[in-house]
This record gives C-alpha cells, sequence and structure tokens, in this order.
C-alpha cells in the first residue's frame, strides 16, 4: 500500500521546499469543536506544500475567515494506518491530502465528506482525468489539487552526434530517432527496464485498456484482453532499442543514475529525476531536454499515469463550512497556478496550464494531462501492487517471450487472489 500511495503522488519527490507550519506531524485531529473555535487542522503529506505557496494561503484563509490554519505535515511512511485511524476518531483532521489513487479506498469507508456542492461551485471546469479519482461511486469524495506525469528526459548531445536534430511529434518519429542512436553505436537508445510498470499503464491508458473487469460482484484480472496486449506490444518495441534487465523497475539501479553516465539516449521519467542524474554528474545538466511522450499521431501524447493528490475534507470533522472556505482558497485559480510556477506541478484546470511555462519538464508534461489516467479506481486495487507485483511479473515474461495470453494466464491466479482480499 505503501508504495501505491507513493506512486500516486509522484510529483512530491519534486516538491522538496516544505512549510514547517503549524504543528508537528505527531499531533493529532482539530484540537476543539466547532468553527467558533476558529481553528481548522490540515494534514499535507511530507513534500507537497512548498513554503512560498503555504504562507500565502495561510496568510489568505486566516484573514479571510478570521480562523487559524493548523497546518501538521504528515511522513509517508505508515500513513494508510495513521489516516484510517484518524478518520474514525470523533476529532480527525479537518482537511486531508490523500493520493489521488487512494481516494476510492477512503470514501468506501466513509471517512470522506461528500463535495458535490463545492464542485457545482468551484469544480466546473476540473480536468476531467483530474478530477475523476476524486469520484466514487458516482458522488464527489474530494477535489483534484495537483498531478504530474512522466515524460521522456533525453540527452541533447546523443541526440544530435545521431544527426536527430528534432524531437519526435510521433511514436513512429521517436523509434526512428532512437534507431539512429542505435546505429550510431556510441550510446544506449533508451534506458528502459522491463518493469517500469506506470509507464506501462500510460500504455493501456493509450489503448483504452481496462486492466481489471467485473465477474459478478467482484473484480477480476483483465490482463488477457488484445487491449492489453496492445499496450505491452508498445512497451517491447520501447524496451528492445534498451540493455536495461527485463526483470527489474526503473529503481534498480535508480535510472536517473544511468543516463546521468552520459551514455544514454533517454530515459521515461518523472522531471524531478532529472535533478537526481545531475546530482550525479553535474557536467550533464546542459546536455538535458524534455518533451511529451508522443503518440501514435501528431497532437495526442501518449496516455500516461497521472499521479497526484487530491484535498478531501473528514465526514467527522465538525467544521465543514470551514473546511470548505479552506478548498475554496487553496483551490482557486490564483494559488492553483502559484503551487504549478513554485513545483512545476500540473495544475487542476486546463486553463491554468500556461502557470508551468519556464519549467521545462512541466512543460512537456502539460500536454498529456487531458488525455491521462490512472491505476483502476476501485478499492480493491492496492494489494495489486504490493511487491511482487503480478502485473511486472506479466511484463517480463513477455519480454522474455511468452505471448501476452500466455503471461497473462500465469499472473491471474495471484491477481485475482489479490484483488478478493478484503480492505
Amino acid at each position: 500500500m505503501k508504495r501505491g500511495l507513493i506512486a500516486a503522488t509522484g510529483v512530491a519527490a519534486m516538491l522538496v521546499s516544505v512549510a514547517a507550519c503549524g504543528s508537528s506531524d505527531s499531533d493529532k485531529g482539530s484540537g476543539d469543536s466547532g468553527d467558533k473555535a476558529k481553528s481548522l487542522t490540515v494534514w499535507f503529506m511530507d513534500g507537497s506544500n512548498p513554503a512560498g505557496w503555504t504562507k500565502s494561503v495561510q496568510a489568505e484563509f486566516e484573514q479571510k475567515t478570521g480562523a487559524k490554519l493548523n497546518i501538521q505535515v504528515q511522513k509517508w511512511d505508515g500513513i494508510q494506518q495513521k489516516l484510517t485511524t484518524a478518520l474514525s476518531e470523533s476529532n480527525p483532521p479537518d482537511v486531508i491530502e490523500v493520493g489521488n489513487t487512494q481516494t476510492p479506498s477512503y470514501a468506501q469507508t466513509g471517512g470522506l465528506a461528500e463535495l458535490g456542492d463545492l464542485k457545482k461551485e468551484i469544480g466546473g471546469d476540473w480536468t476531467e482525468s483530474l478530477n475523476k479519482p476524486a469520484v466514487f461511486e458516482g458522488k464527489q469524495y474530494a477535489a483534484p489539487w495537483y498531478a504530474a506525469s512522466r515524460v521522456v528526459i533525453y540527452n541533447k548531445k546523443v541526440w544530435a552526434d545521431a544527426g536527430v536534430k528534432e524531437t519526435p511529434k510521433t511514436r513512429a518519429e521517436f523509434f526512428k530517432a532512437l534507431e539512429a542512436i542505435e546505429k550510431k553505436g556510441e550510446a544506449e537508445p533508451l534506458y528502459l527496464p522491463g518493469q517500469n510498470w506506470y509507464f506501462f499503464d500510460g500504455l493501456t491508458i493509450g489503448t483504452g485498456a481496462d486492466l481489471v473487469k467485473k465477474d459478478g460482484k467482484k473484480y477480476v484480472s483483465n490482463l488477457a484482453d488484445p487491449k492489453v496486449a496492445k499496450a505491452m506490444d508498445i512497451y517491447k518495441q520501447y524496451q528492445a532499442f534498451s540493455k536495461a534487465p527485463k526483470d527489474k523497475d526503473e529503481a534498480t539501479p535508480q535510472q536517473a543514475d544511468v543516463f546521468a553516465k552520459g551514455k544514454t539516449g533517454a530515459f521515461i521519467g518523472m522531471g524531478w529525476e532529472a535533478a537526481t542524474a545531475i546530482k550525479a554528474n553535474p557536467a550533464i545538466e546542459k546536455e538535458i531536454g524534455y518533451f511529451t511522450i508522443p503518440g501514435e499521431t501528431a497532437g495526442k501524447p501518449e496516455g500516461v499515469f497521472l499521479g497526484g493528490s487530491n484535498l478531501a475534507v473528514a465526514t467527522g470533522s465538525k467544521k465543514q463550512e470551514l473546511a470548505k472556505e479552506f478548498l475554496k482558497i487553496a483551490l482557486s485559480d490564483k494559488n492553483e497556478s502559484a503551487l504549478a510556477k513554485e513545483v512545476g506541478s500540473l495544475p487542476n484546470k486546463e486553463s491554468l496550464l500556461a502557470s508551468v511555462k519556464g519549467n521545462p519538464a512541466a512543460e512537456a508534461a502539460a500536454p498529456a494531462a487531458k488525455g491521462g489516467g490512472t491505476t483502476p479506481l476501485i478499492p480493491e486495487w492496492a494489494p495489486v501492487e504490493n511487491a511482487p507485483n503480478p502485473i511486472k511479473a506479466y511484463m517480463t515474461a513477455v519480454l522474455n517471450g511468452k505471448s501476452p495470453e500466455e503471461a497473462a494466464k500465469q499472473v491471474e491466479g495471484d491477481m485475482n487472489k489479490r484483488l478478493s482480499q478484503k480492505q
């Protein structure tokens, strides 16, 4: 579950300037009852609320409402149990940050208040792909806050040496560029291990595939679907340009560290991973470029996994209206734009994407936001991603020669068992 939470907020590692406002993360609950107490407790996750944004939002909230904002920054380790416990108590935090793919789990338990009225008031133009994870069984249980997605991070020198002068606009053009680098023979065209699962998830979004399906009242594996096989075939074509191990993921070893050596044409990752490469080899900074993962046709980027966070109100909060006032302020166009400018996250409205101008990694991520998506938005999904993730095993099996159908059959028992676990 921790793995899923971290993935859901993939941008968090990029948000390194955290405000040390309010109480410590050991504090619990809102500490008083009723709006008259003039205090609101908000739980942010470590790495999500940068200093400038936090200071501005806090000042605006306190000036407008006359209430104090008690911000408590929580650690990722153990957050699922801590948050589950907090939401079940009589005095929970009023507003909480929740990983987007984890929202259905908390909504199912009844821990999150419905926010349909807030959606009507301020969310009419929220980007659908970002808002979808905030909805469970047709009801709005959270509000989209920010997102991030993978892009292509490439070495300009390697590309130039291979005679590639422009960044690709289609998948075919991308393959052609990788072929040119391969022909040059001086660098690995693409570093892509066999189990970069979130890139694969993006490909399934691009092919319109569903990783699970309903069988009566329960969810079961849908890996045998031809649309999943199509996505895996695209992944296999990409992976053919890489010497990376077929049975490891992008963290084993860290792909940014491999890229930092200067002998790799490109890799597919989060924008913040470039900073990891630069830390390992400062000289590579001048060679780094970014572009949107291209799709089959120009103007329509590849599907991407949108990691991010939602903001929600605890059902047990005695300050529902004050909590909604905070959300109106935090999610205003002004503050969404400010967050995007400060850290390079994707704001919750397409109309605000211009806010990331000047941040090349975020600029590369922005075009894919509209067509992005997530893992299956069902409470039963979380155990699937617990190690060892059966979908990673499926990917490795296909890359090692099994047909997609054979590979799907090989892991479906494990996947179905995980989908049937009680949450």
